[in-house]
C-alpha cells in the first residue's frame, strides 16, 4: 500500500471523524473524504471513486449493515467495517455482504494500518476467486454448448463425436472464429429452425 489511496470514511460523529482522518494521515493516508450521513454515501461514491471505504459503526444492526456494505460497493472495492459491539449473526451478514474487514472493539489508531492491509489482502483474495469462479462458470458454459453442437452434428450427419468435434474445429478455423462461437451459432440456428 504504497501508493496514494483515496479513502471514504463514514461517520457520523464530527469529533470521531477528525480522531480517523487524523490517524489516517499518521498512518500516510491523506487523501480522505469522511460522510456524515448515509444518503450522500452513493453520491460521494460516484464523485470521488474511492480505493476503500472505511465505516465506523456504534451499534450495528443487521439491515443497516446490509445497506451501508451494498451502497458502498462492497464487491467493487475492500470496505472495513468498525464497530464497537457485535453479535455473531451480524459478524455473519457483514461477511456475506462483501466487507473486507469486521473488526468489533471499536476503531483505534494503532489498529488502522493492520486492518485496512488485511482488509486490502482479503479483498484481492476473494476477487480473484470469484474471477476464477466466474471463469470456471464460463469453460463449463462453453464446454455443454460445443457439446450440444457435437450432438447435433452427430444427428444431423451420422458423425462420430471426434468427427462432429473436429468439423466444428475446422469450421471454426477456416472462418477465423473461435470454437464457441460456431458451436453457439449452430445451437441457435438449430433451435430457429424448429
Amino acid at each position: 500500500m504504497t501508493t496514494p489511496l483515496r479513502i471514504v470514511v463514514v461517520e457520523q460523529n464530527h469529533d470521531r471523524a477528525q480522531e480517523i482522518t487524523g490517524a489516517l494521515r499518521e498512518g500516510g493516508w491523506a487523501d480522505v473524504t469522511v460522510i456524515a450521513d448515509d444518503a450522500s454515501l452513493t453520491r460521494t461514491l460516484a464523485a470521488t471513486d474511492p480505493d476503500l471505504v472505511l465505516i465506523d459503526l456504534t451499534n450495528p444492526r443487521r439491515d443497516s449493515l446490509e445497506t451501508l456494505s451494498e451502497v458502498s460497493g462492497a464487491r467493487q472495492r475492500p470496505v472495513a467495517m468498525f464497530v464497537d459491539q457485535s453479535a455473531p449473526e451480524l459478524s455473519a451478514a457483514a461477511v456475506n455482504a462483501g466487507v473486507s474487514a469486521y473488526v468489533v472493539g471499536g476503531l483505534s489508531g494503532d489498529r488502522i494500518r493492520p486492518v485496512l492491509e488485511t482488509a486490502f489482502a482479503r479483498f484481492r483474495m476473494m476477487s480473484q476467486m470469484q474471477s476464477e469462479l466466474d471463469a470456471a462458470k464460463r469453460a463449463l458454459a462453453e464446454r455443454k454448448t460445443i457439446d450440444r453442437a457435437k450432438g447435433l452434428l452427430i444427428q444431423a450427419k451420422g458423425l462420430a463425436e471426434e468427427e462432429a468435434y473436429q468439423l466444428l474445429r475446422k469450421t471454426a478455423m477456416d472462418q477465423g472464429r473461435r470454437l464457441i462461437d460456431v458451436a453457439q451459432a449452430l445451437v441457435t440456428a438449430s433451435e430457429l429452425l424448429r
